[in-house]
């Protein structure tokens, strides 16, 4: 697995487990509703079991997402997504926690390229993202859940950003966590980038497709600059 260094003109960022430990702070969520009832649990560890709770819905979870699109219900989801964030927004509303080291990697490249954040959030949690940890700056196209009629695994998201970014869809990199972003990437004819800081496996990323597979998105600077051993592996 190899990319094309020459033709990449743009950037497209996935959100959660990309850019955001999404899987982490949902891990800690879920961990704190299990928390009553801990002493059933073996050796009393509430966080395994919402760990393994939390990467067992992924799949379901974007599967139920991608037919929302095909039938129409995708804005109606992230309005209401939206009001349970307004009416409640310590209870259902996940903190984020920016991914290490993304804040210096998108620094530097932000003078070398265009780049866009391509989610399948709602336009709300998107911006509240980027707000919060002043990223918004650093990207030419916002591509929300609402911004296109179909999201990721569709290329419909990739196609807009770049339009945004005056380039190609195949001068475009498409980096993400999970099977959908690279399903995007390769429907839109752009080159893609899997990472296993969130909730995706390197078998199902090669799988589908992943022109490269990095351990954590830090790492990419080193794949755009011809580096063939990276810093660091994990075990994942």
């Amino acid at each position: 697995m190899t990319l094309q260094i020459d033709r990449i003109q743009a950037l497209c960022f996935d959100i959660d487990g990309t850019l955001s430990d999404t899987d982490d702070a949902y891990v800690q969520k879920v961990a704190c509703w299990l928390r009553p009832g801990r002493f059933l649990l073996p050796n009393r560890d509430e966080s395994r079991l919402a760990r393994r709770m939390v990467m067992a819905l992924e799949t379901p979870g974007n599967l139920f997402h991608s037919f929302s699109d095909r039938i129409g219900l995708d804005r109606v989801l992230a309005q209401w997504n939206d009001r349970l964030i307004k009416v409640g927004r310590e209870r259902w509303e996940i903190n984020t926690i920016l991914m290490p080291g993304v804040r210096e990697l998108l620094s530097e490249l932000h003078s070398r390229y265009p780049m866009a954040v391509v989610s399948a959030r709602g336009e709300r949690t998107v911006l509240a993202f980027l707000e919060q940890h002043e990223l918004i700056h650093f990207f030419q196209v916002i591509v929300s859940g609402q911004s296109v009629r179909f999201t990721k695994p569709f290329p419909d998201p990739i196609l807009y950003a770049a339009q945004g970014m005056h380039v190609l869809p195949e001068a475009c990199l498409m980096i993400g966590d999970t099977t959908v972003d690279i399903l995007a990437g390769k429907a839109a004819g752009a080159q893609t980038v899997g990472v296993l800081c969130g909730f995706g496996e390197r078998e199902e990323l090669q799988r589908v497709g992943a022109d490269i597979i990095l351990d954590h998105t830090n790492e990419l600077n080193y794949a755009l600059n011809g580096f063939v051993t990276l810093p660091y592996k994990t075990d994942k």
